[in-house]
């Protein structure tokens, strides 16, 4: 017979909050200049999943991208071009640059690390083959 898993999701069970994160001051910087801003936590290496996010004035936040250490950056299609750059060395930091500055850049850059488990509930279909 044949199992197949019906349904597979993730569990978020912690965030690292403000006091635990700590992230670049304000930055004047030029435009066509490059930009370098810093992100790290305190929560210990289990919030090793990371997003950076922009907020322009009056608008909603929205994620420029989601890393890890172990991955390939996974930048939303806004974001996809080669002035975005993303480090993420290990599970406590990591860093958001922005090349050649626009004005659209403008706004507030926020980090976040999630601590996330992978949960598996499956439903099982037998199949018999004959």
């Amino acid at each position: 017979f044949n199992l197949n898993v019906k349904s597979c999701y993730f569990e978020c069970t912690g965030r690292a909050t403000g006091r635990d994160v700590t992230q670049s001051d304000m930055l004047r910087i030029g435009e066509g200049e490059t930009t370098t801003m810093d992100c790290s936590h305190t929560k210990g290496t289990s919030y090793f999943q990371m997003y950076w996010y922009r907020q322009r004035p009056g608008e909603n936040m929205r994620q420029i991208v989601f890393t890890t250490p172990s991955s390939t950056p996974d930048f939303e299609p806004d974001f996809k071009n080669k002035r975005f750059k993303v480090t993420k060395p290990n599970a406590e930091s990591g860093t958001l640059t922005v090349e050649n500055l626009e004005p659209g850049d403008s706004g507030v850059y926020f980090c976040a690390f999630l601590h996330c488990t992978a949960k598996m509930t499956m439903t099982l279909e037998n199949s018999t083959r004959r």
